[in-house]
């Protein structure tokens, strides 16, 4: 029972084994209980704490050309302007009752941005980011810094940072946004402020001045010795993810350790200034596996979204198993087994809530055959 069910607790539902014996003075306690808004624990201990997870969320696949004809038809239906803000549609778990929350605390959605189109700009707590799956011709400008968007390119938006976006081409363009969203909303952690009515830098440079800061291999400017809790590089490049895989799986082939397990290579990307993850709530990650690879079965606490930036191959969560190619999103909740098969080379992008498990000390893994 919860105190906003309008059902009461029935001395019926109560005669079962561990529960106190149905009396009318018992019914009467339970009453009482209703009124001052209560709720013994010995009749929720079963929901409250069950022996392993059991999250509402649900696995669930997005197919990328369904998405993006969708939000091709609301480019030509619903402008972009104050009040609205972005033409970002949300990826719905069916387990969540609506909400327009990929998991319980992971926001995921499809942004779609017209020809010489403005996205105003704004700011929130909410830490955001940008993957490109296709495409180019858009910068997002954040804190008045202009950063191109290109495929296969991961881009900050740490929270509180003035950000807007503008198409320079004579093309649509749609991409991946990731955000925090429902972890700010549950805690109830939310700000937001609109910026200026005009984006102030509206210049299109091939490198952002963040990159030409920090992008540097094994490099950090000696000026900025403070730790971030976000990573200050606007833009993580395709070209130099690609190469990081393609290197892990060349040295498997000469023999050298690197990769996760056989044929499936990853990166992470991470915060210079700690080391760590590149936000405080989001892990953001990027696997590589050669055609034929399939995943040793994988449970891990805190839920995660998976979108394939290239090839086709299969996704497993629970009992269910979709066929996968570019673009197409997967929702995994917490603790369900998790199996990715490669039918040709596969390209995955892969967010998480992991660091606020890991900061609260409950995060698990646990490999199929392995003990928890």
């Amino acid at each position: 029972m919860s105190a906003t069910t309008s059902s009461p607790v029935t001395l019926q539902t109560l005669d079962v084994p561990g529960q106190p014996t149905p009396t009318p003075e018992l019914e009467d306690l339970y009453r009482g209980f209703e009124r001052e808004l209560l709720i013994p624990l010995w009749t929720e201990i079963g929901d409250l704490m069950p022996a392993d997870p059991r999250p509402t969320a649900t696995g669930h696949r997005w197919r990328w050309a369904a998405l993006v004809e969708l939000a091709r038809r609301s480019g030509e239906l619903v402008p972009v302007g104050r009040g609205g803000e972005r033409r970002a549609i949300a990826l719905a778990n069916p387990g969540l009752g609506g909400r327009p929350f990929a998991t319980p605390t992971l926001w995921a959605a499809i942004q779609y941005l017209n020809p010489r189109e403005d996205a105003p700009v704004h700011r929130h707590t909410q830490h955001a980011f940008r993957f490109v799956v296709e495409g180019e011709g858009v910068w997002t400008v954040v804190d008045d810094d202009p950063v191109a968007m290109r495929r296969g390119d991961f881009l900050l938006t740490p929270g509180w940072c003035f950000h807007g976006h503008h198409n320079q081409a004579d093309t649509p363009m749609a991409w991946l946004d990731g955000l925090d969203i429902p972890f700010a909303h549950y805690t109830g952690s939310t700000f937001f402020e609109f910026g200026p009515d005009e984006i102030a830098d509206r210049s299109s440079p091939a490198r952002s001045r963040s990159e030409r800061l920090w992008s540097h291999p094994g490099l950090r400017p000696v000026a900025q010795p403070e730790p971030r809790p976000s990573s200050p590089i606007a833009a993580y490049r395709w070209e130099h993810t690609d190469a990081a895989l393609a290197d892990q799986l060349a040295l498997e082939e000469e023999g050298h350790p690197g990769v996760v397990e056989p044929g499936h290579a990853a990166v992470r990307f991470t915060n210079p200034t700690t080391g760590g993850d590149v936000m405080p709530t989001i892990r953001a990650e990027m696997h590589r596996l050669r055609p034929g690879a399939r995943t040793t079965t994988r449970r891990e606490v805190g839920s995660a979204v998976w979108q394939v930036f290239d090839g086709r191959g299969r996704v497993q969560v629970g009992e269910r198993e979709w066929p996968v190619e570019r673009g197409d999103l997967v929702a995994v909740p917490s603790w369900a087994p998790l199996t990715l098969t490669a039918d040709t080379g596969l390209d995955l992008f892969r967010f998480s809530d992991t660091p606020i498990f890991e900061r609260l000390h409950a995060d698990r893994v646990r490999l199929e055959g392995a003990s928890t």
